[in-house]
């Protein structure tokens, strides 16, 4: 047993799960220092509260869930007196963060799921790769959970009011989302979007799932080569694949529009339709290739045998079996046209002006708190396709036998 316990298997009170706990208190009170204009303040109140709350908890109260629940009551009650509704918001996810730490040091619990056999140090590192994969989460979803309620912002501001910080109902508005849905600026963008991205996939999707059935055959030569050209678009920086994409298609723009006698603005959509399905055509591929790897061969061949023709074969047997990667494939090549910006750009033109444009106009040139709006708007439709993504991912597993039913 390690000297950092004692005989009942818990951690020492007073050399470690006091420090520990005084430490989680000491990060929790420099934030909200940070938040009040005193963080050295509130590092040093945060560091005293987190020892003593670790000591009153793991001494004097043994139920665990009173104890938690006390707390978060108790530091919600001094939120409310200091920030009002906002504050007692924030003192009660404290006292939520802080109760679950010191109960989890205090008893033990960080024990839980490590082999009985590693070390301290080994369970010290154990610990530190979890928190550590969570403070990197945290620090990835924490812009999105910014704009969130910054979209109801009911002035024309980028940052928390006042009012929106005491959760008062005067600070909050849905005068943004009505200007997304009133303005024709907007409404011109996402028509644009709702245009170019459908069909954008609709070809990622039938020349990529072409192409990653045409080199799973074994037969076909040159198969790697081919497959770094045909994925390229994804790992080429953008800025030079949008301009490669600039000179080819104004060529092609000039031979439509010249010769063929298109009309400038259906040329336009051409050319940053085929731009965009150049950009998903790489996701697709990969995705279906993934699918064609747990295959069963042997269905095609009976299905030859059985005198089905090769378009038969591929409607009827290999495509219900490899739907699910289809279908995840060309959701990736739709948020990647729905989202593209820079090749819209040199490609397009004002006609095809697409929603992600119009952001890039609204904080260069406008500075348009509307985008807030749209941001969280596209932050739910790609919460809604990754949802999907992940039920397709799982029926793929099912129907390929990698999972239980």
């Amino acid at each position: 047993m390690s000297d950092l316990t004692i005989s009942t298997g818990r951690p020492n009170l007073t050399t470690f799960t006091l420090p520990m706990v005084g430490g989680m208190g000491l990060i929790l009170g420099f934030l909200t220092g940070n938040v009040l204009g005193n963080p050295w303040m509130g590092l040093v109140a945060g560091a005293i509260i987190g020892v003593v709350l670790g000591y009153v908890l793991n001494t004097m109260v043994s139920n665990k869930a009173m104890g938690r629940w006390g707390v978060i009551a108790l530091f919600g009650v001094v939120g409310l007196i200091f920030g009002g509704l906002g504050g007692l918001v924030g003192g009660a996810i404290i006292g939520a963060i802080l109760s679950w730490f010191a109960y989890w040091i205090g008893r033990g619990r960080y024990r839980d799921g490590v082999p009985i056999y590693y070390t301290p140090a080994q369970t010290l590192w154990w610990n530190f790769f979890l928190f550590l994969a969570g403070a990197i989460f945290v620090f990835l979803i924490t812009p999105i959970l910014v704009v969130l309620p910054l979209s109801f912002n009911a002035e024309d501001f980028f940052t928390f009011t006042p009012e929106m910080l005491r959760l008062d109902p005067e600070g909050y508005s849905l005068k943004h989302y009505r200007d997304f849905f009133q303005s024709d600026g907007w409404q011109l963008a996402l028509k644009n979007s709702l245009i170019i991205a459908p069909i954008a996939t609709i070809i990622s999707v039938s020349l990529g799932t072409l192409a990653a059935i045409g080199l799973s055959q074994s037969h076909v030569p040159f198969k790697r080569p081919i497959m770094a050209v045909l994925i390229s678009p994804m790992i080429v920086p953008l800025i030079i694949s949008a301009t490669g994409m600039f000179f080819f298609y104004s060529t092609l723009g000039n031979f439509l529009e010249g010769t063929v006698g298109m009309s400038k603005s259906l040329v336009g959509y051409i050319k940053v339709i085929l731009a965009h399905a150049v950009l998903g055509i790489p996701f697709v591929i990969i995705t279906v290739t993934a699918t064609l790897v747990g295959f069963d061969r042997s269905l095609t061949r009976a299905a030859a045998n059985m005198g089905a023709d090769p378009v038969t074969t591929f409607f009827r047997v290999q495509m219900p079996l490899i739907l699910p990667g289809v279908i995840s494939g060309g959701l990736f090549a739709f948020i990647t046209s729905f989202d593209e910006v820079v090749v819209v750009l040199f490609v397009g033109s004002a006609a095809q002006k697409t929603l992600p444009w119009q952001m890039f106009i609204g904080l260069r040139e406008q500075i348009s708190p509307t985008i807030l709006a749209v941001a969280t708007i596209l932050v739910c439709i790609s919460i809604a396709l990754l949802a999907t993504l992940e039920i397709l991912r799982r029926r793929s597993e099912r129907l390929r036998g990698m999972s239980p039913g």
